[in-house]
């Protein structure tokens, strides 16, 4: 079992920046990957960003790239957001997601453990 707990959501003005945090506790040596995703009210989750563990590899969004990074922190369990040029549309609860297998990376469906959400609002 892994345990995420995420942090760093607000409220922040259009072109501001934010930086995420998830921390994971438990079996960690077990994830292969970690990812962010993102709701906003009535919409699906849609994946932001994702980093293998291991070898740190990355993969984005079309919509946030050049915008956010991601990171990870090994001996720390744990993965970071940073958030940069943030937009309204970017406004939405951001989740921190984990996975044991190798399956594409933007399905939440691959995914096996989730946080409980960090709400991030973006002001024009």
């Amino acid at each position: 079992q892994v345990l995420l707990v995420e942090s760093g959501g607000g409220l922040v003005q259009a072109g501001g920046s934010l930086r995420l945090s998830c921390a994971a506790s438990g079996r960690t040596s077990s994830m292969y990957r970690m990812g962010w995703f993102r709701q906003a009210p009535g919409k699906e989750r849609e994946f932001v960003a994702a980093i293998t563990w291991t070898r740190g590899t990355t993969y984005y969004a079309d919509s946030v790239k050049g915008r956010f990074t991601i990171s990870r922190d090994i001996a720390k369990n744990t993965v970071y957001l940073q958030m940069n040029s943030l937009k309204p549309e970017d406004t939405a609860v951001y989740y921190c997601a984990a996975t044991k297998g190798t399956n594409t990376y933007y399905y939440t469906s691959t995914y096996d453990y989730w946080g409980q959400g960090t709400q991030v609002t973006v002001s024009s």
